[in-house]
């Protein structure tokens, strides 16, 4: 018998929701449920799953803003060790790409419009976990590929949606395959 608020119940895989880059644990926002916010939980394997890549540090997400506030929690999963994030992550933030890199459960705020990436995740030795909370209903995103040079530039994934066009047009990284 289904119950009146199993809807805000959500988890388990979806197929309208494609990804490679490794499970999607939980996924809610405004085409699923009307007005909500943006929340995604994604489990990060050890070994990368998309095809045509071999090490996580093959790809990372573009330099980007978002108009509204974005959190990006990161959570270790060793049950002995809840700091231990079990990898290594790269995040560089603001327009002079100031490089941070960490290796235990962070928070990370954005502040909306502001210039944060390379994310690239530099190595992995156990799975961690992956929460972004973005605080929109209709998902924004800007690709900022100028502030980074050529060689870094085609390692990367940029997206853009809802700037200049509802359109989600995503530029892959060279070398693999499609998104």
């Amino acid at each position: 018998m289904a119950n009146k608020y199993d809807h805000l119940f959500l988890s388990g895989e979806k197929p309208w929701y494609q990804t490679r880059s490794g499970p999607v644990i939980a996924h809610l926002e405004d085409t699923i449920l009307p007005g909500a916010h943006q929340y995604h939980i994604h489990w990060v394997p050890v070994e990368p799953t998309m095809p045509g890549m071999t090490s996580w540090d093959q790809m990372g997400h573009g330099p980007h803003t978002h108009k509204q506030p974005e959190v990006m929690i990161h959570i270790g999963t060793d049950p002995n060790n809840p700091y231990d994030l079990g990898a290594e992550i790269e995040f560089s933030m603001g327009e002079e790409l100031e490089k941070h890199v960490f290796t235990t459960s962070t928070l990370v705020y954005l502040p909306a419009e502001f210039l944060h990436g390379p994310w690239i995740i530099r190595k992995v030795t156990r799975p961690f976990i992956v929460v972004t909370v973005c605080q929109e209903s209709d998902h924004t995103e800007k690709a900022h590929p100028e502030v980074v040079p050529d060689e870094i530039r085609k390692k990367l994934m940029f997206i853009d949606q809802n700037y200049d066009s509802p359109e989600r047009k995503v530029t892959e990284p060279e070398g693999l395959m499609e998104w």
